[in-house]
């Protein structure tokens, strides 16, 4: 969740893998495409569409996936409570890899989001063995920069995680509900990882729910796609603390997420089988699943014996549609009080309810009205979107370990420019060959600058530098030096609003300087 400084090329890197995520590493992805397979993310085209006044980086499809972020968009057109969460780990300057961010919460902000950001101090001490006086030292220029481009912090909260003990209370009580084997499966920790490393997990976890403790609502986090394991756990998590699960059944028998699409199936084909068409019977299903080897043929072979089974164990029962409610690890009082509210039919058993007159969504309601007013969490699962690595300007990552690689916002604006003058470019071996074939703008530091960065909201303007490009009208010489003048009024501009930034900071509740320095 927490933003690095592990910026990279998003295309060719060396090392490039598809497949493996790791947060604190140099993760890269060789293929975006890959992402939506491997680990379910979906595409950001599915519902850019739902999104009102969708900002640059959605339009130009450097955002490009996302989970569950038609919540978010649904509460935004709807005028319904979200929020939006980021952090930043303070290992080095914070560099137009990381103004991305920035933005993006500053967009939720400005939507209407309760936007969060927070300096994750405990990472930093835990994961990356920063000193405390290292962490102080850069923790207040990411503050200073987020507020310069247009964070509201008189309507928004800014925090450290060493300073907010809630924080670390919420972390205490998910700590209950993760165990090492997870932490190994997702991370891959072994016997060698320190303990409190795997306490700033928890930590981060609690990071991305904390905007729920009030209240809760649809919460996005904008993250690089190396940061998708602390999501994955972080919904999880966010499942597992509520005290109802909600899910759709056909009998009193129970189907897995896997095989309730095939059981789904086998009622909506009911004329097909069934003496009685408004009655099916499980064990009239059963034999039709046995019969029909093209519907069978579409899932897999355990998914279909598995069903089979428990519809013939079912027997003569009817099979039915209903809304089934777990009781994950409700009080007494929490279950008594959900059966009371279930409207119309319903069948009351040890673990759970069944309801028949209620609809999906009314349902997932009900149960969160019900868990809030007993004293639960009510989480709902977090969303996140995923914005491309940015490339290094020397090709292959960006890294504030490299300072050829990256900008930093507080570079001096003459070293901005004299960067950008210097930067590996997409161009051919010769200016004829250029004005010839043209140039390669998908595979230019210097156009993802103008994307990224230096068009800002015009997308006439960041269109035309690629299509000159890439018919070649533009060449590489007069390309960068257009983007390093812009890149050099944008710190100057960006620097004089950290300098009046500065006097804000200092009158806000947030702990600029730990306790813990020295250390």
């Amino acid at each position: 969740m927490t933003d690095t400084d592990n910026e990279t090329d998003g295309e060719d890197a060396p090392g490039a893998d598809s497949v493996a995520l790791d947060p604190w590493g140099s993760s890269t992805v060789s293929d975006y495409r890959k992402l939506f397979e491997e680990f379910g993310i979906e595409s950001f085209d599915d519902v850019i569409d739902e999104v009102p006044d969708p900002h640059f980086l959605m339009r130009r499809a450097i955002i490009f996936g996302h989970r569950d972020y038609r919540r978010v968009a649904d509460a935004m057109r709807n005028d319904e409570p979200f929020a939006a969460l980021s952090g930043f780990m303070p290992t080095g300057d914070p560099h137009i890899g990381h103004k991305m961010v920035f933005d993006e919460i500053v967009w939720h902000q400005q939507q209407g989001a309760d936007a969060y950001a927070l300096i994750a101090d405990l990472e930093a001490h835990a994961a990356r063995g920063l000193s405390w006086d290292e962490i102080d030292e850069h923790a207040k220029d990411y503050l200073l920069s987020l507020l310069a481009l247009g964070f509201d912090a008189e309507e928004g909260t800014l925090y450290r995680q060493s300073a907010n003990r809630e924080l670390q209370d919420l972390a205490f009580e998910l700590g209950a509900e993760a165990n090492f084997s997870e932490f190994e499966a997702i991370y891959g920790f072994d016997g060698e990882t320190d303990v409190s490393h795997m306490q700033s997990v928890v930590t981060q976890m609690a990071d991305i729910l904390y905007p729920q403790l009030e209240e809760s609502k649809p919460t996005v986090i904008p993250v690089g796609p190396d940061q998708d394991p602390h999501m994955r756990l972080a919904r999880d998590l966010a499942e597992r603390t509520r005290y109802f699960k909600v899910t759709e059944a056909y009998a009193s028998v129970a189907f897995d997420d896997d095989e309730r699409p095939l059981v789904a199936a086998a009622y909506d084909a009911r004329e097909q089988y069934a003496e009685d068409h408004g009655s099916p019977r499980c064990a009239e299903a059963a034999d039709w699943l046995r019969e029909d080897a093209d519907l069978a043929a579409a899932y897999d072979d355990e998914v279909v014996e598995s069903v089979v089974q428990k519809l013939d164990n079912a027997g003569m029962e009817p099979l039915r549609p209903r809304i089934r409610f777990f009781d994950r690890q409700a009080t007494d009082e929490a279950f008594e009080a959900l059966i009371d509210e279930v409207a119309g039919e319903k069948r009351v058993f040890e673990g759970h309810v069944d309801a028949f007159e209620i609809d999906r969504e009314t349902a997932e309601d009900l149960a969160l009205a019900v868990e809030v007013d007993h004293g639960g969490y009510g989480f709902v699962p977090p969303s996140s979107i995923y914005h491309r690595f940015m490339t290094g300007l020397t090709g292959g990552k960006m890294s504030s370990s490299i300072p050829a690689s990256h900008i930093s916002l507080l570079d001096d604006p003459e070293d901005g420019y004299d960067k950008v003058k210097a930067a590996t470019t997409g161009g051919r071996e010769t200016a004829e060959k250029q004005r010839e074939l043209g140039g390669e703008p998908d595979k230019c530091p210097v156009y993802e600058l103008y994307a990224y960065l230096l068009a800002g909201d015009d997308d006439e303007f960041a269109e035309r530098v690629y299509e000159e490009c890439a018919g070649g009208e533009r060449l590489c010489g007069g390309c960068k030096e257009e983007a390093a003048e812009l890149m050099e009024e944008f710190l100057e501009d960006h620097q004089e609003k950290r300098e009046e930034a500065e006097e804000l900071l200092e009158g806000l509740d947030v702990e600029l300087n730990s306790a813990r320095g020295g250390l």
